[in-house]
């Protein structure tokens, strides 16, 4: 084999290996279309595949800042419900506006943040660790705040008050139906990728998720930048708890917590878009559209609920592959 050959076929398998998830979202498109056509491509259900990829977007969105900096937060989705839990209770039991319950919950999930930020940035204790300690702290924390039970309609407040509000308004409900969740979600990547890959800060952050070390000594403020990264996520876990609330019209409880593992496969499956080898907005959007088509696809072919969860693992598997193939062959 001549060094030109090996040469093109080694272009080849790279080029594969950087596009493998674009090729799997045009092949399933494909084979979902030929095999369920009538109910597969319908305005409808291409409208659903938007809606339900949009808060698997969102929360996509908050780990891809938090690994722009090599972090890796686990208890992003265990927050978003606690978040869920202020905004409905805000509007169901104290009568607060929209745009209030949705600050109120902003402010009190970017204070439950600073906890994260003590303990990696001072206590220094790492990512995974602190924020699966922080997993339960969540859920104790949001289940002791809602009595245990839910906030919705009708209900009564823990200490037996009645709600002020005992139906949802339609603007509280528009946010989690298309298009407005379609627009949300569109927003918060364009937003994510302007930030991250065209202002110096993102450049930054992409620095010190690159080589810490490295970042530091050039100057970059390593403890700063990740505390930013930290607080941005902190917005993106809040709105991805409303948009859950909203499309629920409830807060129940654990209500974002099966988002996580969608939001993980996602941004790895992003990783591995145009060979990035870094977390990027575009990429987590490519990623959670191959996701939400192939559990509409497979849903539409009435394959069985619980097979569904394996499919998923495998795609993150499959996008674990393609991001580290490369990198092992360099």
């Amino acid at each position: 084999m001549t060094i030109s050959n090996r040469a093109g076929k080694k272009k080849t398998s790279q080029f594969l290996l950087d596009w493998a998830a674009v090729i799997a979202l045009v092949v399933c498109f494909i084979v979902f279309t030929l095999v369920k056509g009538k109910s597969f491509m319908t305005p409808n259900n291409m409208i659903n595949i938007l809606r339900a990829m949009s808060i698997t977007t969102v929360f996509g969105i908050a780990a891809t800042v938090t690994m722009s900096t090599d972090g890796f937060d686990m208890s992003m989705c265990t927050l978003a419900s606690c978040s869920a839990y202020v905004f409905v209770s805000m509007y169901l039991w104290h009568g607060l506006s929209l745009e209030m319950s949705i600050v109120v919950a902003l402010i009190v999930t970017m204070i439950l943040y600073q906890l994260t930020m003590f303990l990696i940035l001072v206590c220094k204790i790492p990512d995974m660790l602190a924020t699966c300690a922080l997993m339960f702290v969540h859920q104790g924390l949001g289940q002791w705040y809602i009595g245990g039970g839910a906030v919705s309609t009708g209900m009564r407040q823990p200490n037996g008050n009645p709600p002020a509000r005992v139906i949802l308004g339609e603007d509280f409900s528009a946010i989690g139906r298309a298009p407005l969740i379609i627009i949300i979600m569109l927003v918060c990547v364009i937003v994510a990728y302007i930030f991250l890959e065209h202002t110096k800060h993102g450049r930054y952050m992409y620095a010190i998720g690159g080589n810490r070390e490295a970042a530091k000594l050039s100057g970059i403020d390593v403890k700063a930048y990740r505390y930013l990264a930290g607080m941005i996520t902190a917005v993106f876990i809040t709105i991805g708890g409303i948009l859950v609330a909203s499309r629920g019209s409830s807060a129940q409880v654990g209500n974002s917590d099966g988002y996580f593992m969608q939001a993980l496969a996602a941004v790895f499956v992003g990783r591995t878009v145009g060979g990035a080898e870094k977390p990027n907005a575009i990429g987590t959007l490519v990623g959670a559209m191959l996701v939400s088509t192939l559990e509409n696809g497979l849903t539409i072919m009435a394959v069985s609920y619980y097979i569904l969860p394996a499919v998923k693992g495998a795609v993150l598997a499959l996008a674990l592959i393609a991001a580290y193939a490369g990198k092992r062959e360099q």
